[in-house]
């Protein structure tokens, strides 16, 4: 039956424990349909070739494979997506027309010498998804590659898609536009409903949390009634994700709800912070957590990856000031070897906070 579940698919776990989300047939049918209308207009039956750099237990992955094969594309399958230099070895030899990713993938493929010695003329499609792309990264990507990165959303409760940009769409911060039966609603304080925004000014009025309904959302939790009940209410998922949407329909993330640091009454985004320090000459790869202060409740620390090992934090911190408003600054900078990750390239915030200043 259509209602029956397909799939006991795992969250991330990123910011707690990882829960098995209900995906029925219709739920996983409905979102190959809905991605299909997406590339329907670009993609020819037989002739794609697909890199899947991504853990094949990912939803991620899931709805690459799915959505591609529907076409009868060949899916590459890289096992180790960390291993940059065996990556482009693996380019070299394909000529990929579509490549699924995230941001950390795309950040470490520009920097391998090699990369942009590849052939990109075949290539019609980079989607970017599991978490923000950054705007150095996107730009960086499209000097290299003559392509841009396509940013779409989605998420395992959704089986996973709920939005993207269409192809060709230069990055401009947002997620683009629901997929086809998928409605979006920002909402805020007691689920109220907090509309569309149409003039720059009116964007912190209406920013509160996405809010998703159609025929993609999951069943529930697999054993979890109260988290079911927590995160389904009155037919719509809650998805834990801020952001907003304007009077035409194109969706902005500003950031994770949980890891939302608040100093001094001021809402700060992790995301913001990243984008600014990765824009930074001599930092490689950085994530941003709020930490415990008795002055503030809450204050920034900054964990960086160095390019230029001669990068001070002194540096860092005039870097900063030149691009953030004061409550934004980060109070406390760790340079360290590796940035931990999941499998697919998200960085695990949790560990970020335990991770002690040098």
């Amino acid at each position: 039956k259509s209602d029956d579940v397909a799939f006991l698919q795992y969250t991330g776990g990123t910011t707690g424990v990882s829960k098995g989300a209900m995906l029925t047939h219709r739920n996983v049918l409905a979102n190959m349909m809905q991605t299909g209308i997406w590339i329907s207009k670009e993609f020819k039956k037989r002739e794609e070739v697909v890199m899947v750099a991504l853990p094949l237990y990912h939803i991620f992955s899931l709805t690459a494979m799915c959505s591609f094969l529907q076409w009868g594309a060949k899916c590459v399958l890289i096992t180790n997506p960390r291993d940059m230099k065996g990556l482009v070895k693996e380019w070299a030899k394909n000529k990929f027309t579509v490549i699924c990713g995230v941001n950390t993938l795309f950040n470490g493929l520009l920097r391998v010498p090699e990369f942009k010695n590849l052939d990109f003329s075949m290539l019609k499609l980079t989607v970017g998804g599991g978490t923000q792309v950054q705007k150095p990264v996107a730009e960086a990507w499209f000097d290299s590659t003559k392509g841009h990165i396509i940013e779409a959303y989605g998420l395992t409760e959704a089986s996973p898609g709920v939005s993207a940009n269409p192809m060709y769409t230069p990055w401009n911060g947002s997620v683009g536009f629901p997929f086809p039966s998928t409605e979006v609603s920002i909402r805020g304080e007691g689920f109220r409903d907090l509309g569309t925004w149409t003039t720059p000014n009116e964007i912190q009025e209406h920013t509160g949390e996405i809010c998703v309904r159609g025929p993609q959302v999951m069943k529930g939790y697999w054993n979890r009634p109260d988290e079911t009940a927590a995160t389904i209410r009155d037919g719509w998922l809650r998805t834990g994700d801020i952001g907003n949407m304007d009077s035409n329909g194109r969706i902005t993330i500003t950031d994770r709800q949980k890891d939302m640091i608040l100093v001094s009454g001021f809402n700060v985004y992790p995301n913001e912070i990243e984008s600014v320090l990765q824009g930074m000459p001599g930092v490689l790869e950085c994530g941003v957590v709020g930490v415990p202060s008795e002055k503030s409740g809450e204050m920034v620390k900054a964990v960086i990856v160095k390019q230029d090992p001669s990068l001070t934090k002194e540096q860092v911190i005039a870097y900063c000031r030149q691009n953030l408003t004061g409550y934004k600054m980060p109070k406390e900078i760790v340079f360290v070897d590796s940035i931990p990750k999941t499998p697919v390239g998200k960085i695990l915030r949790r560990e970020l906070k335990g991770i002690v200043q040098k």
